[in-house]
């Protein structure tokens, strides 16, 4: 795989790169649980907030509802009982539920892109899960990074600039996991970087779908909510924090 060439474009895209300090303490085993378990999380994160765009903009009631089932055990899992399915028997069924349909070009693009990317975080969920068994890491329930709650918190209320601001807001998340995978693999075991590094490709493709859905569907030119978005994303990747997980800023 050329990494390089993968990671290029979305390390042109970020207004920073991840800060030595939050490497520093990533690359000690000792944050290797946290870290696994936060991944995990972040993997049905993106999965919901696929779902929820296709739900709320383009879904038909019964497709919709399809999307809704594939992530009830997942998430009843990681937010409720921690009852683990079979979740590579689960990741199977997929492709047999009926999909939302569109007559609209855009919403046509928006399902494609979506369906395919809940899929590749589902499977990717099941791999960190994986990852974690073989470690003889238990699932436990961690909060929530304020990463995406601040660019969130930025977002304009009304329509369709609300759609627009996530979207960008969906490309940063992704293109910013792409860059943390590429810089954290080196540090991990010989498996762990293995499977980081495999993930680079679908988080770079991810990340230019969101950018490209945002630019279908604005009026005219994104280019300036784009940076804005970037300052904000990196000032929270650059500053201070509390709390260390996948996406937080610089350990305090």
């Amino acid at each position: 795989m050329d990494y390089p060439q993968i990671l290029s474009p979305v390390l042109n895209f970020l207004h920073c790169e991840t800060p030595q300090a939050w490497l520093d303490k990533a690359r000690d085993p000792a944050n290797l649980p946290l870290l696994l378990t936060d991944h995990l999380v972040c993997e049905l994160k993106a999965a919901q907030t696929a779902m929820l765009l296709v739900r709320k903009y383009v879904a038909d009631k019964e497709g919709a509802q399809a999307l809704l089932d594939w992530l009830k055990p997942y998430e009843a899992f990681t937010f409720r009982d921690g009852v683990e399915p079979d979740f590579t028997a689960l990741h199977k069924q997929m492709g047999k539920s009926a999909m939302p349909q569109t007559d609209d070009p855009w919403g046509r693009q928006l399902i494609d892109s979506m369906v395919l990317l809940i899929k590749e975080e589902l499977h990717h969920f099941t791999q960190v899960r994986e990852a974690m068994l073989k470690r003889n890491i238990p699932y436990v329930k961690i909060t929530a990074s304020r990463y995406a709650k601040g660019m969130l918190k930025v977002v304009r209320t009304h329509e369709p600039l609300t759609l627009i601001d996530k979207l960008i807001c969906g490309a940063y998340i992704e293109a910013r996991s792409c860059e943390r995978f590429a810089a954290l693999a080196p540090y991990l075991d010989d498996d762990l970087q293995a499977f980081y590094l495999s993930l680079l490709r679908s988080e770079a493709r991810h990340y230019q779908d969101y950018l490209t859905l945002a630019q279908q569907i604005a009026d005219g030119d994104i280019s300036e909510r784009v940076r804005f978005f970037g300052e904000v994303e990196a000032s929270l990747i650059t500053a201070l924090d509390e709390e260390f997980r996948f996406h937080s800023g610089v350990p305090a």
